[in-house]
């Protein structure tokens, strides 16, 4: 997937070499001709934005004029760039709009009928507040998406309170889930709640879409990242209702099967083992010389091996320790039983696995050079998606973008005047 052409009638930032030209064509995108605007910031509307642009929508990202999105400047930099905003902005065009000023507000207004979808993560009512509700975008475009992604959902008693998905982390029971059983509940060291929001935001747009096929009118997404990772973790609320259940924590291991758990090397590296499957837990217990635990009656059942996780993690955890991280995955490899090294991210640039897969391509970019980034989410055998170009300097595309839009220079000089641009 890495190297592929410019897509036709897909914009390219002006003067940015960020896509091999080797060939001359290439097949029209799942999502070409989309147009999508990024209002959004930090992280699930922006992500969701990328995953359409990845396979071809033309995505244009809208920030403040003088407070660019705040992912600019997360995590590690270098140079002054912002490394995460290049993985963020990918394939976006970035221009800059005041939204709360007139001219900003008319000009929104002016793309969203050239528009197919919005995405905001705005508060609820600050949209309204500017005259950008959803009676007036839509009145701009009856065929207009407005996603709106917010932690907590356009209504409700917690709708107008600030939230991140830490937030959402704690309140949906997943970081009660998670740690070992006597330690504090842990939260996740990334994004996990924005990024599942963010998937889930891009599946919510494509949902909209085929249904405006059939009606020919748009409508409002309402995305609260409180409820997509609570859906993923699981039958807890139906559990719970049906048995009055609670799951507890239980650090690496599981309430439903075992072996599983995570097992020290004899080279001090990191190795997981997981046995959902009845066959594979008889082939890992054959494997680490104790056969007769596989006959005992409570090994027959998932919950039944969980219930003597203490025996089970003895034996396996005995048989690893006494061995390489590179013999221990032989011999599970060679046994059909289910492996993987703990890997960091050096190893996982070096997986041969993700190599195959192109799982991290490589794209030019102005400013860094030669840069790795995460590819596209899966492959299309027909119409692949690409990265096309890394995130893009702050309003570096707002001259070309509103002249496309038909703004003459004056008119952008006086939008700049006001302080719109």
């Amino acid at each position: 997937m890495s190297g592929e052409p410019t897509i036709p009638g897909d914009p390219t930032p002006p003067g940015d070499p960020t896509t091999a030209g080797d060939q001359a064509t290439a097949a029209v995108p799942a999502l070409g001709g989309l147009r999508v605007l990024d209002l959004a910031t930090l992280f699930a509307g922006p992500m969701a934005a990328s995953l359409l642009g990845d396979f071809g929508a033309e995505v244009i990202k809208v920030e403040h004029p003088r407070r660019p999105d705040p992912s600019r400047g997360h995590g590690p930099a270098k140079d002054g760039v912002g490394l995460w905003w290049k993985v963020l902005g990918r394939n976006k065009r970035a221009i800059t709009l005041d939204l709360s000023r007139p001219g900003g507000r008319a000009t929104l207004l002016r793309l969203a009928a050239t528009a197919d979808v919005v995405i905001e993560n705005f508060r609820p009512g600050t949209l309204e507040r500017w005259g950008l509700g959803w009676d007036a975008l839509s009145a701009a475009n009856p065929r207009l998406v407005l996603a709106r992604v917010t932690a907590f959902g356009q209504f409700g008693p917690y709708a107008h309170r600030p939230g991140f998905g830490t937030l959402a982390e704690a309140m949906s029971g997943f970081a009660a889930l998670t740690g070992e059983p006597e330690a504090p509940p842990v939260l996740p060291p990334f994004g996990l709640a924005d990024s599942i929001a963010g998937l889930t935001t891009a599946y919510g747009v494509l949902t909209a879409l085929a249904a405006r096929e059939r009606t020919g009118a748009g409508q409002v997404v309402d995305m609260a990242i409180i409820e997509p990772i609570l859906s993923v973790l699981g039958p807890h609320p139906t559990w719970y209702d049906q048995l009055g259940y609670v799951q507890e924590r239980t650090g690496n291991r599981s309430a439903n099967n075992a072996p599983r758990n995570t097992y020290r090397t004899a080279d001090g590296t990191w190795v997981a083992v997981s046995t959902s499957a009845q066959s594979v837990a008889e082939r890992v217990l054959r494997l680490v010389g104790r056969p007769e635990l596989t006959e005992r009656p409570w090994f027959a059942t998932g919950t039944g091996r969980a219930a003597h996780a203490d025996v089970l993690d003895e034996a396996v955890g005995t048989w690893i320790a006494a061995r390489t991280r590179a013999e221990v995955l032989a011999a599970f490899e060679a046994a059909q039983a289910a492996v993987a090294p703990v890997q960091d991210v050096r190893d996982v640039l070096a997986d041969p696995q993700y190599r195959a897969l192109e799982t991290v391509t490589t794209v030019p970019d102005p400013e860094l050079g030669p840069l790795r980034l995460q590819n596209v989410l899966f492959r299309l055998s027909e119409t692949p998606g690409a990265i096309r170009w890394a995130g893009r300097p702050h309003g570096a595309d707002t001259d070309a973008v509103l002249t496309e839009l038909g703004l003459t220079p004056d008119e952008i000089a006086a939008l700049r005047e006001e302080g719109a641009l």
